[in-house]
């Protein structure tokens, strides 16, 4: 066994004992054939739909700026909640192996349902997630779920053993997510302070490290997310990503003492069936 493969296997270790926090992107979510792999994939699909400007092109919160000013904030959602529809529901081996670990928390950062779905018919969890407030008259970051879908207005349960928290939201009908730079320009004026990072979500991240999976930090809007959430947390962080690392990726990873695992997302899947 590799040094690597070593690691890896310790960090799952501590996940299923509650010591790590799963981070996942992307990368994970595309497991599930057909969604939408990367910010990169997904303005794809936007500008396929609306021609954006120059400026704008390639850049997924500049795009979906763009199409919510000139469409309006519906045309958004409806391109980007169909560009999710045909795997909603639909779950993958890393979230159905992260769902039978139970941990205390899991932040996934993308807008597909899959670890949801995982979940669906366990006892004693629930979500939170961040909400786009175009179209809100309150002051409002983040919205909170019973395991049925019925939202709280009392915020997330301390007692649920497993909260799963997406920061940017959902795309899927009826719910909300963050994608123009509207939508971030409050979040972020206040990210700083933690404001729009709920209690509870702080509260289970004290003294606990994050394994990041399916991640890539080469978008700044992705590594100020990241470094929030990871803020005052217990350190001793390990990402899986596979393949040289742009300039900015490299000095975030350093930045926040991550250790580096240059692996493939299969062999976390591997790992994890030998857990099983």
């Amino acid at each position: 066994m590799s040094d690597a493969h070593k690691v890896l296997n310790d960090a799952l270790d501590a996940v299923a004992a509650g010591r790590m926090i799963p981070y996942l992107g992307p990368g994970v979510a595309a497991l599930t054939s057909g969604v939408p792999s990367s910010p990169d994939a997904l303005c794809a699909l936007i500008e396929a739909e609306v021609r954006v400007p120059k400026r704008a092109s390639g850049n997924l919160w500049s795009a979906g700026q763009y199409v919510e000013s000139r469409k309006f904030r519906a045309t958004l959602n409806d391109i980007v909640t169909r560009a999710f529809a045909p795997t909603s529901g639909q779950s993958n081996p890393i979230h159905r192996m992260i769902a039978r670990m139970h941990p205390p928390m899991v932040v996934d950062t993308w807008y597909d349902d899959g670890l949801l779905a995982a979940f669906a018919g366990k006892p004693d969890w629930g979500w939170v997630q961040g909400v786009s407030r175009n179209g809100e008259w309150i002051e409002i970051w983040t919205r909170s779920y019973d395991p049925d879908g019925t939202e709280r207005t009392e915020g997330p349960d301390p007692a649920w053993p497993t909260l799963i928290y997406k920061p940017h939201g959902m795309a899927r009908k009826g719910s909300s997510f963050l994608m123009s730079d509207s939508d971030y320009v409050e979040v972020l004026t206040e990210i700083d302070i933690q404001t729009p990072i709920p209690e509870e979500v702080r509260a289970r991240r004290t003294n606990r490290g994050f394994l990041f999976l399916g991640c890539r930090f080469d978008d700044q809007m992705l590594r100020i997310f990241a470094r929030q959430i990871v803020k005052r947390s217990g350190g001793n962080h390990v990402a899986v990503i596979e393949g040289p690392l742009t300039r900015m990726e490299q000095k975030f990873i350093e930045e926040l003492g991550i250790v580096l695992l240059d692996l493939p997302l299969s062999a976390v899947s591997d790992a994890l069936s030998a857990i099983a």
